[in-house]
This record gives C-alpha cells, sequence and structure tokens, in this order.
C-alpha cells in the first residue's frame, strides 16, 4: 500500500469496529466505491458479489431505483424533522400504520430509533418505565441467550451473549445469558433434539424460579440467531419456551432486527417458528440499508400498558433527534412495498431450496461439520474432524481465511467463529446464485488444504 492509498488513509484515521486486525493491516481495508445490483465495487475497480448483503440489510441490492426516488423525492419535499412535542412528518405517521398492518398484532403502536441496537435499548427502557409505573421497580432483570446479538449500547451489548463484551465490563448487573439453543454444539450425547429443547425450556423455567419471576422484566430472543453464526432454534423451541413465559407474565420480546421482513421466507421470523412475541423490534430490511432505523413495534397489550403509564405522567421521557425521520420513513414505506410486492419476498421463498441444495452440496467437504439455516440465511461450520465436531485450532484462524481467500476470488461472506455465513441479497439471480456456489467451494477446497 503506497501512503496515500486509500487503504492507507483507511489505516491511519479509521478506528474499525469488528474487523480483524492483523488481517487488515497485512491486506488492507476493501474501500468501495459504489454498487451494482448485488455487486459491489472498489478504488481499484474490483468487482465483489455481496452475498453478506451488506450488513444483512442491503436486499434490494445497491442502486435500486425506486428506492434511490424515494430518498430523492422526500429530500426535496421535507428533508428532516422529529417525532418530539406532539409533531412528527406525515411520512412517520404513514410508516406507523404500515409496520401494525404487516405486524402479527391486530392493533398496536410504534416508536423510532436509528438502529436495532437502539431500538432493543429503548424496549429495554420501555419494560423498566412500565413496570415501574406498575408499581413493580423490581422487575428489572432481562433474559436472552449465550451467543444471542441484540446490539452494541451498553444496555443492547448486556443483552449481547457474547464473550467479548467483557473488554468493556459488561453485561451490566441483572443481565441474565440462557443457554444457546443449538442442538448440534450444545446437545449432550445419546440427547435427542426434543429432549434438549426440553432441557433449555426446563433451565429457563428453572431460572425464573431462582431469580424470581416479579424479578424479571422481559425474555428477548432472536427466531434465528443471526450474529452467532445463523443458529435456528431446536425442534419446537419457541412452543416450550413460550407458555413458560406466559406462565409468570414475563414479556416475550421478538428480535427481528435481521429475520424480519422476508430473510427467513416470511414476513417475519416469528411467523416461520410460529411463536406470538409481545413486541417486535426490527432494523436493516425496514429500509433495505438505504437509511439507518429502526423500529419498536409494541401488540397491543403492552401498548395499552404503556400509553396507560405514559398518559400518568402526561409524558413517554425518551427519544432521538432523527427518531421517526421523514426521509428515513418514506424509505421505509417504499422498501416494504419493494420487498412484499415487487418481488422479493416471492424470489427468497422461490430460491431458498436451491440456496440450500447448492450450499448441502459444498457441505459435503469433510471439513464442514454443519449447515445450517433457513430462507436466506445460512452458515458453514469449519472442523478439523467432522466426526468429533473438533474446531480448528483458533490461531489458525480458519473462517478468517476462508472469507479472506473469497474476497480475493470476488466473493464477499462473513467469518463468524469458525463459520463462514451467507446472507445473500433478495434479488439474487440463479446466475448469481452458481456465481457465489463456485467461488466459495473454490476458497473453502484451497484453506481446507493448507490447514487440515
Amino acid at each position: 500500500m503506497g501512503n496515500n492509498s486509500w487503504e492507507a488513509r483507511a489505516d491511519e484515521y479509521s478506528l474499525y469496529g469488528f474487523t480483524d486486525l492483523p488481517s487488515v493491516h497485512e491486506r488492507g481495508a476493501v474501500v468501495v466505491t459504489h454498487g451494482e445490483g448485488p455487486y459491489v465495487f472498489d478504488t481499484k475497480g474490483r468487482k465483489y458479489l455481496d452475498s453478506n448483503s451488506g450488513l444483512w440489510n442491503m436486499v434490494a441490492g445497491f442502486d435500486h431505483p425506486g428506492l434511490i426516488k424515494a430518498a430523492q423525492d422526500q429530500y426535496a419535499r421535507f428533508p428532516g424533522y422529529h417525532a418530539f412535542f406532539g409533531r412528527m412528518s406525515d411520512q412517520t405517521v404513514l410508516l406507523s400504520e404500515k409496520l401494525v398492518e404487516v405486524s402479527p398484532f391486530d392493533r398496536g403502536r410504534v416508536f423510532y430509533t436509528n438502529s436495532g441496537s437502539e431500538a432493543n435499548d429503548t424496549m429495554v427502557k420501555i419494560l423498566w418505565f412500565l413496570h415501574q409505573a406498575e408499581g413493580k421497580p423490581q422487575k428489572r432483570k432481562i433474559l436472552t441467550r449465550q451467543n444471542a446479538y441484540h446490539g452494541v449500547t451498553a444496555v443492547s451489548a448486556s443483552m449481547t451473549g457474547k464473550p467479548y463484551n467483557s473488554v468493556f465490563g459488561l453485561p451490566l448487573p441483572g443481565f441474565l445469558h440462557l443457554s444457546c439453543p443449538h442442538y448440534w454444539r450444545n446437545g449432550k450425547p445419546g440427547e435427542t433434539e426434543e429432549q434438549f429443547t426440553a432441557r433449555m425450556a426446563a433451565e429457563l423455567e428453572a431460572t425464573i424460579i431462582k431469580e424470581g419471576a416479579d424479578t424479571i422484566a422481559g425474555f428477548f430472543a432472536e427466531p434465528v440467531m443471526g450474529a452467532g453464526g445463523v443458529i435456528p432454534p431446536s425442534k419446537g423451541y419457541f412452543q416450550a419456551v413460550a407458555p413458560i413465559l406466559k406462565k409468570y407474565g414475563i414479556p416475550f420480546i421478538a428480535d427481528e432486527v435481521i429475520c424480519g421482513f422476508g430473510r427467513t421466507g416470511n414476513t417475519w421470523g416469528s411467523q416461520t417458528y410460529d411463536f406470538m412475541p409481545d413486541a417486535i423490534i426490527s432494523s436493516k430490511n425496514i429500509t433495505a440499508g438505504f437509511f439507518p432505523m429502526g423500529a419498536v413495534i409494541l401488540g397491543p397489550d403492552l401498548a395499552d400498558r404503556v400509553q396507560a403509564a405514559s398518559e400518568a405522567i402526561e409524558e413517554f421521557p425518551h427519544g432521538f433527534t432523527a427518531s421517526g425521520h421523514p426521509v428515513g420513513c418514506a424509505i421505509a414505506l417504499k422498501a416494504i412495498d419493494v420487498v412484499m410486492n415487487e418481488g422479493l419476498a416471492d424470489n427468497v421463498v422461490r430460491l431458498a431450496p436451491r440456496l440450500e441444495a447448492g450450499l448441502a452440496e459444498i457441505a459435503k467437504n469433510p471439513n464442514i461439520g454443519e449447515l445450517r439455516g433457513v430462507g436466506y440465511m445460512w452458515a458453514l461450520e469449519a472442523v478439523a474432524d467432522r466426526a468429533t465436531k473438533t474446531p480448528f485450532a483458533s490461531t489458525l484462524s480458519v473462517s478468517e481465511r476462508i472469507a479472506n481467500t473469497c474476497t480475493d476470488l470476488g466473493l464477499i461472506c462473513r467469518p463468524l467463529g469458525q463459520s463462514v455465513v451467507l446472507c445473500p441479497p433478495f434479488i439474487l439471480t440463479e446466475g448469481q446464485m452458481d456465481e457465489m456456489f463456485e467461488k466459495l467451494d473454490k476458497a473453502l477446497k484451497k484453506v481446507f488444504a493448507e490447514v487440515a
């Protein structure tokens, strides 16, 4: 890298987030300039098929004309406002109506943030506020799961069941992480998947009894753990845990930041796994990545209770300057229409079996221990020994090497632990899917030949 190259300038002035620093220092950052469909291009003119959809969110690709026009038209009409003091844009009102309409709830209320992290953080504050108002100030503990990802603010990072948050002195007190419902990795010898699910449910109830149901504010779960490595729940998991939460009066919050708006093959991941939450957290696909936005969608019971608590003190004292931004809302309205009515959601349903079959063929490689996923979100887990599920030594950085090799071949995928994650844009064609298969297979074979 020359001293004035894009890579050198990025390295000099940027603080990288969630980046393998030895790798980026050796190889340099990839500085992208523009995108076409599911492809992005860097400063050197190299073309990459982005099988990560940016960061799960660019589901309509990088140059969708309808989304660009929606942004341009709204910027020309009304470029910015807030949602404070009883004032909000017309686009904000329209989007709230649309989100409740497409939600699994028959009615509800919506609160806007700028990200999924802020939406989860906001939901926790809503629960604390609600329980305090209802005379139960001790109901503050939050239940999530190990390996779950809920965000990076101090509260949402405390919800995130990842060991890396220990470097920040997190989690905060009162954030409890139950076992990860990953049967392939965490099932005991001789334990059936149904028995594993029963064990997960028993752990939940035992935790509630131990901590005291009157101290627990809520339970948060992703329908499929995304940044945990695309981990679908074990069979019957949500049907086992939902009645327990209801029995003890604990609100059930579905974190649909990744799963929402089509990623699993249904509008909501909670529909895919057949459970009804009390509230939904949305972000990413809500604007197809064209604007930073998050939303808390409260179902009827929580909406009524929070409204009553707010009325009692004459306000809900929380918000962000750009909450319900009119441009973001206009883009979101168009993005929802694009996904649901322009064939993108249909494309996921139509091609998901082809995606699974192609990855299953690649997963025959003896160094792939598990292929897991649903819809348009999948992971391949690398192992040194398939029979014993023994991972490669962490010093080998196998998934990082696979991702880097894919990048060299013109394919962007994501390393997560020992896994490689693929979550392609919903516009992916069969030909582009074949391109992804070919480059991924080539990268896997190259890296495994070097380390196995």
